[in-house]
Parts: C-alpha cells; sequence; structure tokens
C-alpha cells in the first residue's frame, strides 16, 4: 500500500508522460501533414499567412522593445568590465556574441511563447470549450491537420525573421552604447566583432529560434486542443502553455549550448 506522498508523485510522474506523449503524438502528426500537404499542394496558404501576420503582430513591438533595452544592457556590463581589465578591444566581440549566441534566441523565444504561444492556447481554447473542435471531428476533419499545421508552418516562417530582427537591433544599440558613451571606436568595435563571430553563429541561432518556435506553438496548440471547463480552463491552458513552453525552451537551450560548444568552439577569426 503506498503512502500519500509517494501516490501522489507517482500519479504525477505518470500524468506527465501521459501529456509528453501526446505532445510528441501532436509533434508528429502536425510535421507528417505539413510535408503532405505541401506535396500534394493541399496547404491552406491563406490561413497560413493570416497566421503569420497574426504572430508578427503581437511580436514585432514587443520585440523592438525587448532587444534595444537588452543590447544596451550587454553593451554596459560587458563594456564596464572589459574596460577595467584594459581590453577594450574585444568589446566588440563579447557583446556581439552575447547577443547573437544567447541573448537573441532566447528574447525571440519569450516573446513567442509569451505572446504569440499565449494568443493560440487562447484561441484554440476558446474553440474547444465552444465544441468546435469536437465539430471538426464529426465532419471527419483532423483538427491537427486544419488548426494545428497552418500555426506551425506560419512559426516556421516568422521564428527566423524576428531572430535576425532582435540580432539587428541588439548589436546597433550595442554599438551605439559603446561607441557614444564608452569612448570606443567604430573601427575597433567592428573589427573585434568580425574576428570572434562567423555566420555559423548566425545560422546556430536561427536554428534554434526555429526550435524553440516549434515546441512553444506545439505547446499552446496541445494546450489549447486539450482545453476544458469553460472560461476557467481557458485561462489554465493559457497560463500552463505560457510556463511549459518557456521552461521547455530554457532546457533545449541548455543541452544545444553545450552541443555546440563542444562542436563549435570560439575561435579568433
Amino acid at each position: 500500500m503506498l503512502s500519500r506522498p509517494l501516490r501522489y508523485a507517482v500519479n504525477q510522474t505518470d500524468s506527465s508522460l501521459q501529456t509528453l506523449g501526446r505532445f510528441l503524438e501532436l509533434a508528429v502528426q502536425s510535421v507528417v501533414y505539413l510535408f503532405t500537404d505541401l506535396i500534394r499542394l493541399h496547404h491552406p496558404w491563406r490561413e497560413t499567412v493570416n497566421q503569420a501576420w497574426f504572430i508578427v503582430s503581437v511580436t514585432a513591438i514587443p520585440a523592438l522593445l525587448v532587444s534595444i533595452p537588452f543590447g544596451v544592457i550587454v553593451a554596459v556590463q560587458v563594456g564596464s568590465v572589459i574596460q577595467q581589465v584594459g581590453a577594450t578591444s574585444i568589446s566588440g566581440a563579447a557583446g556581439g556574441l552575447g547577443v547573437i549566441r544567447q541573448g537573441a534566441p532566447i528574447v525571440a523565444a519569450l516573446l513567442l511563447g509569451g505572446a504569440a504561444g499565449s494568443a493560440v492556447a487562447t484561441d484554440l481554447g476558446a474553440r474547444s470549450i465552444r465544441d468546435e473542435v469536437d465539430a471538426l471531428r464529426v465532419m471527419g476533419i483532423d483538427p491537427v491537420q486544419r488548426l494545428v499545421t497552418p500555426r506551425l508552418a506560419a512559426m516556421l516562417f516568422v521564428a527566423p525573421v524576428l531572430c535576425m530582427f532582435i540580432i539587428f537591433m541588439g548589436l546597433g544599440s550595442g554599438y551605439l552604447i559603446n561607441v557614444g558613451f564608452q569612448s570606443g571606436t567604430p573601427g575597433s568595435y567592428i573589427a573585434s566583432f568580425a574576428s570572434f563571430a562567423s555566420v555559423a553563429d548566425v545560422a546556430v541561432a536561427v536554428i534554434k529560434t526555429w526550435l524553440f518556435g516549434v515546441v512553444v506553438i506545439l505547446v499552446a496548440c496541445q494546450r489549447g486542443l486539450e482545453t476544458k471547463g469553460g472560461a476557467r480552463g481557458v485561462a489554465d491552458a493559457v497560463n500552463a502553455a505560457v510556463v511549459v513552453g518557456v521552461v521547455s525552451v530554457f532546457v533545449l537551450n541548455l543541452v544545444i549550448t553545450q552541443i555546440v560548444s563542444m562542436i563549435m568552439p570560439t575561435k579568433v577569426g
């Protein structure tokens, strides 16, 4: 006979594994539907464009408002330390690599999970409690193919663009702070950045943002489609989508960072 705490732990573990299994099933189904619809020329491009524009509309302004302060903070903190050790010639490399390798993908993931993910979970959750999802099943339409696939395709288009936008704004604000307020020179900043950063760093950042976007959108779709219990259920689904998506992104980022550090160590160009 199991004690109450042990029974609770076992039940929670079982529930978590079942949720993970449903998530993986949803991920496989959505990817398969995406490729098969593209091959058969049946992909709902209009819905994809609408969802892409929706994601852009809810993340563009927050990305601008977050990337500039983030670039300033990185430039100020890195610049103050570098000035104390007399290594101002590498300020561009230190700040730029921080923005590209870690800052931009994480900021993009937080925005996609907090803004786009919560909105998608709300939309699908409201459809679920109004029995619209069940109505699609009754009509023989797979909700994954009709609702999830266009959102996944939209995320694949928007995520890298958002990442590049954040990189540009972060590097630009860091450059202005270094040159305008930290007595740096434009040539030294750009030369040090070019010596350490490479196209591969940008490619890794874009791929990471792609993966983060796929994770947060699939988590949001799963939570939205499984919503029950009226308006309270929608609120719980949105909260779970944001929390689970963000935590998953941080864990995934840790794993990817360790793998990239072993495969692509930083070298002076």
